[in-house]
């Protein structure tokens, strides 16, 4: 067993700087993550990596600090018991007490379903990405980049950067909701930077907007090899041959662990958040949360909401007033990001009868669509009760039927029959 007074799960953003906050405070800081090094998804390969220099300096303070220890490798389960979080190591089970949790577990990319999308050869926008940054060929390979968001500019890059030819980034948002959401850039200077950067590396690439992906098709050998993309309003259609389709629709926040320990939840700009006060507390005591699960906001609210729900568990809220004013500007920046990258309703249409819906469990639109809510569909089809336990299919649900899943089960990440049966000893 091992005890800190300050236990945070998640080491992107957010959680680094919740634990660069709260070790100012001068008691024992532990960071959880379940990936071998630190950054989270955002700065993936570790923050010393990053060009942003917020990473590596954040990261500097944090491997000096002699009252913080970074635990990799390691997966969250369960609780059992208030204080208490049961963990799983590469080699070994353990239990963490604390006296305060700080939860920064990040978001998930949104799939949604169409014809073909099960297809060798498509990738969420991000999963590419990441996959990418760990050392993925893809140089001389054509790759449509698709779904919504700013993110799908800074996949684009990456891929371009390692030499793949980006045929296309189709953007369903429709240009008025994208000329509106630039300009409102002017009072987040930083982002209109990082924006022209962007549209700079990515000079000479179609950008289609108001545009969707419809379908997928697979070669002879069941590759991809092509997809079909509705332009506009008019419906006008456009094939394009690709390598990869790299589609993502957005973010989901990872609420798993916030609903095992019983913190409320709302619903915020059409997500599922984790509900906060503002020292970023939940209803739980001890509990705060911080970073895109208390809404999809980027890398600049994720790192100020971190810093102020650290600076509160350390007990430092005399230092928070700037930190709570720079929140109010970027919580007007996620709003922005929100309104413009709504998703339209045709995306809820692609899928046909035959189009699996639940990757895990082979479960097809044509049968979950006679459920009326996440758990009929559940106890008759077996959907979300899959290895990902309805982390793909329960985003994609939402938007096809309007169900929202109602439970966590335990534990909440797989789980050695080991590891289970020394903590039922316990």
């Amino acid at each position: 067993m091992k005890y800190f007074d300050i236990v945070v799960v998640g080491a992107g953003p957010a959680g680094l700087a919740a634990a660069n906050a709260a070790a100012a405070g001068g008691g024992s800081v532990a960071i959880v993550d379940d990936n071998p090094v630190a950054g989270g998804q955002i700065w993936r390969g570790g923050p010393q990596q990053q060009s942003d220099i917020r990473a590596g300096a954040m990261w500097a303070a944090l491997q000096a600090a002699p009252n913080v220890s970074f635990l990799p490798h390691t997966r969250v389960l369960y609780a059992p018991a208030p204080g208490q979080l049961q963990v799983q190591t590469a080699d070994a089970a353990d239990t963490l007490h604390f006296n305060h949790l700080i939860i920064a577990t990040g978001a998930r990319e949104r799939l949604l379903p169409f014809p073909g999308w099960t297809l060798p050869g498509v990738t969420g926008a991000g999963g590419l990405q990441a996959l990418v940054k760990g050392g993925y060929p893809v140089a001389g390979k054509r790759v449509v980049v698709a779904g919504t968001g700013p993110l799908l500019l800074a996949v684009a890059a990456t891929l371009r950067e390692r030499g793949a030819h980006v045929v296309a980034i189709v953007e369903q948002a429709p240009l008025p909701a994208l000329a509106r959401f630039a300009g409102g850039l002017a009072a987040t200077p930083a982002k209109a930077a990082q924006a022209l950067r962007l549209f700079a590396q990515l000079r000479g690439i179609a950008y289609l907007r108001h545009s969707h992906v419809v379908s997928a098709r697979g070669n002879a050998a069941g590759v991809l090899e092509a997809v079909r993309v509705q332009r506009g309003k008019s419906g006008t259609e456009q094939v394009l041959d690709c390598d990869y389709l790299a589609c993502g629709y957005g973010l989901l926040p990872n609420l798993e662990l916030a609903q095992a320990l019983g913190c409320a939840t709302t619903v915020h700009d059409g997500h599922t958040v984790v509900q906060t006060g503002s020292w970023q507390q939940t209803d739980v005591p001890g509990v705060y949360c911080a970073g895109e699960g208390t809404g999809i906001g980027g890398v600049d609210l994720a790192l100020v909401e971190g810093r102020i729900a650290g600076l509160a568990a350390s007990g430092q809220t005399q230092r928070m007033q700037t930190a709570l004013d720079e929140r109010a500007r970027w919580k007007k920046f996620a709003a922005r990001l929100a309104r413009a990258f709504a998703l339209r309703p045709e995306l809820a249409t692609l899928a046909a009868d035959d189009t699996i819906v639940c990757r895990c469990e082979d479960v097809p639109h044509g049968e979950l669509r006679a459920h009326t809510s996440w758990r009929s569909a559940k106890l008759q089809t077996r959907c979300g009760m899959g290895p990902c336990q309805g982390r793909i299919c329960g985003g994609a649900t939402e938007v096809l039927y309007g169900w929202r899943p109602d439970a966590v089960r335990m534990p909440i990440a797989p789980a050695r029959i080991a590891t289970l049966i020394a903590t039922a000893d316990v």
